[in-house]
């Protein structure tokens, strides 16, 4: 490309008109960050500080790791990974002991770049022993009414969608999205024992309008219809909880105690924006063993590779009470309490893009 005519790049984040431009941002996500520190602790839950380096990153099929590895005095060299998050080593801390922990989290993830999305961010993560996952849906209903107040706002924004962070969310079942936003009877396709009918999904889908590929297996068309046709209607107005997964999408939940089909897992959504994922969480080390074998032969068909699992954390969940546990992007929340428009804005030292879009 002629220099004369080649598209200049973006100024860098530290410039200080860049700098000035995203300040308050920042001040809002210090003030959020105080407030949600102040919950935690007057109900007390210990902080804690997870080590980032793990031998799994997490065993889920389309999760993508940043790797590394350590060298021991000898030159001994193994694999380790920065991790996707820090639930590993929480639900480890639950079988040593801890019955209520939070942290704030950097989380790295790779393949991931968007307006709400950055290869490293922050995850607002908390455990309850001995409480069922519903505690974490009034946490999050808390957490909102917080993050609102800290920012010194009434609504919650996303570009041209709004919702109210002091009402009551809405709790829906996936089954009852699927047939509100899609028309699409998801529980018909999936049987007592959990096994899953992607004939029976993809003609429903076809006759909802959707694509439907030829490779596609069930988790695909599941995934899009998600994305395309449930996601963008949560959280408008005022927050969604998004409760009871197919139990094949809830790799660590236990089933549900009312139907086997379904998982105590639920997603918090407002403004669209998926927020936070919550569980009811699964304590059966070989019921855990065989899940992840199922997501790593996934992640091994579509992307041809797999992670390690670790034997230490199935061990754990020997030990580890009945629990619930969240893991809450908190670098989005900070966006919609201050209307940022892309996740760069409420970091303090983003990762530079490279490429196409970094000239944008």
């Amino acid at each position: 490309m002629d220099r004369s005519t080649a598209i200049p790049a973006a100024s860098p984040w530290w410039t200080p008109d860049v700098h000035a431009d995203r300040r308050g941002f920042l001040a809002a996500r210090g003030r959020i960050q105080t407030a949600l520190r102040g919950y935690f602790a007057d109900r007390d839950f210990m902080e804690v500080d997870p080590s980032y380096l793990q031998v799994s990153p997490g065993n889920e099929a389309h999760l993508h790791a940043f790797a590394t590895e350590a060298a021991g005095p000898d030159g001994t060299v193994r694999p380790l990974y920065l991790h996707t998050s820090p639930e590993f080593a929480c639900k480890k801390l639950l079988a040593a002991g801890e019955r209520r922990i939070a942290c704030f989290a950097h989380v790295w993830r790779n393949r991931e770049r968007s307006a709400l999305h950055h290869p490293e961010f922050t995850m607002l993560e908390w455990y309850r022993a001995g409480e069922g996952y519903e505690t974490l849906m009034r946490d999050c209903t808390d957490i909102l009414r917080l993050a609102a107040e800290a920012a010194g706002v009434e609504r919650l924004r996303f570009r041209d969608r709004e919702a109210d962070p002091f009402a009551v969310p809405e709790r829906l079942s996936v089954a009852e999205a699927f047939d509100r936003y899609a028309g699409i009877d998801l529980l018909a396709t999936v049987g007592a024992d959990g096994e899953t009918d992607r004939d029976g999904l993809a003609a429903r889908m076809r006759a909802a309008g959707m694509r439907v590929a030829e490779g596609d297996v069930w988790a695909d068309l599941f995934s899009r219809a998600l994305v395309e046709m449930v996601e963008p209607e949560l959280g408008i107005g005022r927050p969604t909880i998004l409760d009871r997964y197919p139990v094949c999408e809830a790799a660590l939940a236990r089933p549900a105690a009312d139907d086997a089909r379904v998982a105590e897992r639920f997603e918090l959504y407002a403004c669209g924006v998926e927020l936070a994922n919550g569980f009811g969480e699964l304590r059966d080390p070989e019921e855990q063993r065989r899940r992840f074998e199922i997501e790593m032969d996934e992640k091994q068909r579509v992307y041809g590779e797999r992670y390690p699992i670790d034997d230490d954390f199935l061990a754990a969940l020997a030990l580890m009470p009945e629990a619930s546990g969240i893991a809450l992007g908190f670098d989005r929340l900070v966006m919609l309490a201050t209307g940022a428009r892309r996740i760069e804005q409420v970091l303090w030292a983003p990762v530079p893009e490279t490429g196409p879009e970094a000239a944008r």
